[in-house]
């Protein structure tokens, strides 16, 4: 049987014990660690359900709608999805936002979407109480395979983004690289092994120097000077 070691919105430290047992699911801030789930983070303890999640004291992606995001479910109800949105609110997936399928009650709908799966959604709908819907339906939105997903700070999403896409489509033109940017502060990449780490170098070079002016023209330099070829568009910012 599972347990629950502490209760709800008590202050955790990283490396405290959370949960023993099966029964509930880590979520945003934890970890599973044989049958325990830890925190990773200081912050606020969230019990929601079975998902444990903490919430951090601050710098925290807040959902929004319209916000496309990258997430991973967490459980699979009879009515649709829980999903992990890497903030302090989880997400729910319905039959009707995932799929446009007929769905017979009572089928498993681990053939579409299963605890783990990385999902491209994005948010339909925040309440007042922050419950939150999202949609797999629509252009570019769908379950990823393979790749890696980095966390990046959400309020620098911006500036790895670039203006019309500027910064995020010269590491893609420099690297090969698939890659998604959510607008929860999650970063997909998908290329060569040594293409992948340089395209998350460079990542994190625009998170470390979001601040300062020039960071385009740094940034193509820097990725001219690591690839040896030239990025032939690159917009000002």
């Amino acid at each position: 049987m599972g347990k629950l070691l502490l209760k709800d919105k008590s202050i955790v430290v990283p490396g405290e014990d959370i949960a023993s047992g099966m029964d509930y699911l880590p979520g945003y801030g934890t970890y599973r660690e044989t049958e325990k789930i830890i925190a990773n983070r200081l912050g606020l303890l969230s019990i929601e359900g079975r998902a444990v999640r903490v919430i951090p004291l601050s710098g925290q992606y807040i959902p929004k709608t319209g916000d496309v995001i990258i997430s991973k479910v967490i459980d699979v109800s009879f009515s649709g999805w829980r999903i992990d949105t890497n903030s302090a609110y989880s997400a729910m997936l319905s039959l009707k936002d995932a799929t446009s399928d007929f769905i017979a009650r009572g089928s498993d709908l681990t053939r579409y979407f299963n605890v783990g799966d990385i999902l491209v959604c994005k948010v339909i709908n925040v309440t007042s109480q922050k419950l939150v819907d999202v949609t797999t339906k629509g252009l570019g939105l769908r379950k990823i395979k393979g790749g890696r997903v980095i966390s990046v700070n959400a309020n620098k999403v911006p500036r790895i983004i670039g203006k019309q896409d500027s910064m995020v489509g010269m590491i893609k033109q420099a690297t090969g690289c698939k890659i998604i940017v959510g607008l929860n502060g999650l970063v997909w990449l998908e290329g060569l092994p040594e293409k992948e780490l340089l395209a998350v170098n460079t990542i994190r070079m625009i998170e470390k120097e979001s601040h300062l002016s020039g960071l385009t023209d740094r940034i193509k330099a820097f990725l001219e000077k690591e690839t040896g070829n030239k990025i032939t568009e690159s917009k000002s910012e």
